[in-house]
């Protein structure tokens, strides 16, 4: 089966020709505009969603879907319908994304029945990679269902993600009770709240437990003779998942929490189906360090029913695995920051080592001293381990005023709207030389910086190191000092929303930087400079107007005494 058969012949109102794009035919119709199947100038196929005239009228909707158009190029593509083009100031606009040849989940079921357990796993696994990518972007799917997986060879491709927002958010054409999405694959809390408040990606979450439940049983946990009796039995009633084989069907119970609190992240879902942690005990009251224990899950091996489920079983696990890694003038401190929910304890949780390996593609540079360059160590005593998946030991923040904030959600993401620089509230022990700090960052806007303070000590300041896309640099950080130490150029630029392992060491008088495993740069610290202090993690955006929002994020901390 393939995509090919869904093409039906153009109309007579359908342009011949957008751009440089010849089309062919219709692959679909809905809410936001029609999608064509096209050919670039080199005869590629491509797939060009074309908005409809009546929205492009509307300015609000158009504002929305550029900002959604520029979240929607960030998101990694192996698992997503690539971004290829757009023009936003047609009329109406439209984008350009890869074409896919591929049935949906919803035609491969229908046709084939339900999915077989290794099969099942697979697409778990697909999945649960592409929403830890689109998340990690900053993007919430919102409309994530069967229709919208594609089972492309390899691996699944999920498609429409984020783009229903600028679709929802148009007064014009939804009413205050109404919202974009499919019923039997929204989360609870979409129909409890009010209109203004925007999903998260637990409610993708959510999503992913339906859609999972659907390919294994072939029904919605949650079907009811009308929608509003299947938004009833969301809201009260326990999934029907009866079929679903274990350990898959306690994963996808977990999704389906009523609270959305209580779900796991895309990420810690990715962990439990890979084996990197292990399925928290039935019938118990669980903590949030229950997702962090590093014990193996035992695999399933089982045969697969179709020659076609077969292909895309084996090579969707190669692609899970290699992408489960995957998935900072005006000054704010923690003290003026205002915590939600201030005064509950954080659950402190451990999480497993996450050990930065060699890339060929970093940037290897000598040490300024003449020195051999140093490896990046792997030893240490662990000090503060955090996968900045929940709000935990960096909890969640904002500015008075909600121009900058902190959200730990997946992944730690920091925004400010002007420039300046922004601390998270973290941990705050005091950490002596010496030490290493090892964490993935991610540089969501142009001229936003990476920033890892240390030696921090409250009203006294300390150091920072900022990583920035086409340099990193180390200052002073103090009320009264705020030299620059030393600028080391990137060779390599850092990519927008590119997950980078960065890891600072700190010792012998020296802080030195490592990309992906490689060693960056070395910089000599003031002799009378601190030894110890906290270290916090945030926004730097020196630039002035090239990025607004500025916003960076943040995964998979890991602080060790060497």
């Amino acid at each position: 089966m393939d995509g090919l058969h869904r093409v039906a012949p153009l109309r007579r109102s359908d342009p011949e020709w957008l751009g440089g794009y010849r089309l062919s035919g219709r692959l679909g119709s809905g809410g936001m505009g029609v999608v064509y199947l096209a050919a670039d100038r080199y005869g590629d196929p491509v797939a060009i969603k074309l908005v409809h005239a009546v929205l492009a009228d509307d300015p609000e909707f158009l504002g929305r879907f550029r900002s959604e158009v520029n979240r929607a190029r960030q998101v990694p593509s192996f698992c997503t319908a690539e971004v290829l083009d757009a023009d936003l100031d047609h009329h109406p606009p439209y984008l350009v994304v890869e074409f896919v040849d591929g049935p949906s989940l919803t035609e491969v079921v229908k046709e084939y029945g339900p999915l077989r357990p290794a099969a099942l796993h697979s697409l778990a696994v697909g999945v649960a990679t592409a929403l830890t990518a689109i998340h990690g972007a900053g993007v919430i799917h919102r409309d994530l269902k069967p229709g919208n997986v594609l089972l492309a060879p390899g691996s699944p491709k999920v498609i429409d993600f984020g783009l229903a927002r600028a679709f929802e958010a148009t007064s014009q054409h939804t009413r205050t009770d109404q919202m974009v999405g499919t019923v039997s694959y929204m989360a609870p809390e979409r129909f409890t709240a009010e209109p203004a408040v925007a999903p998260t990606p637990a409610a993708d979450v959510f999503a992913w437990g339906c859609v999972v439940a659907y390919a294994g049983t072939g029904r919605t946990p949650f079907h009811g003779d009308s929608p509003s009796a299947t938004a009833a039995k969301i809201l009260t009633q326990p999934p029907h998942l009866a079929g679903l084989p274990e350990p898959l069907r306690g994963v996808v119970e977990l999704a389906l929490a009523k609270d959305p609190a209580e779900r796991p992240t895309a990420r810690e879902i990715l962990d439990l189906l890979l084996g990197n942690r292990p399925m928290p005990a039935p019938m118990q009251e669980q903590s949030p360090a229950d997702f962090f224990v590093p014990e193996p899950m035992p695999e399933e091996k089982r045969p697969v029913r179709r020659r076609i489920l077969t292909a895309f079983a084996a090579l969707l696990i190669v692609a899970g695995v290699a992408t489960a890694a995957l998935v900072g003038n005006a000054r704010v401190r923690p003290s003026e920051a205002v915590l939600p929910g201030a005064g509950a304890a954080a659950t402190a949780s451990r999480a497993p080592v996450v050990k930065a390996s060699p890339s060929p593609a970093a940037d290897p540079a000598p040490a300024d001293d003449g020195k051999p360059v140093p490896e990046e160590p792997h030893g240490g005593e662990p000090i503060i381990q955090d996968p900045l998946t929940r709000d935990d030991q960096w909890v969640d923040s904002q500015i008075q005023g909600e121009n900058a904030s902190c959200v730990v959600r997946g992944v730690m993401r920091v925004t400010r709207a002007d420039q300046g620089t922004y601390q998270c509230i973290g941990p705050k022990e005091s950490i002596e030389d010496d030490f290493g700090v090892a964490v993935t960052v991610a540089l969501q806007s142009p001229g936003s910086c990476a920033a890892i303070w240390f030696h921090w000590v409250a009203r006294r300041g300390g150091q920072v190191l900022r990583v920035c896309q086409t340099e990193f640099s180390v200052a002073a950080d103090t009320p009264d000092d705020h030299r620059v130490y030393r600028r080391v150029p990137l060779a390599r630029p850092i990519g927008l929303g590119r997950a980078a392992r960065i890891h600072l060491v700190v010792r012998d008088g020296a802080a030195q930087v490592f990309r992906g495993g490689t060693f960056a740069g070395q910089v000599a610290l003031p002799v009378r400079g601190p030894v110890a202090g906290q270290v916090l993690l945030g926004l730097s955006a020196e630039t002035p107007g090239t990025g607004t929002p500025y916003a960076v994020t943040f995964a998979a901390a890991d602080i060790r005494s060497l």
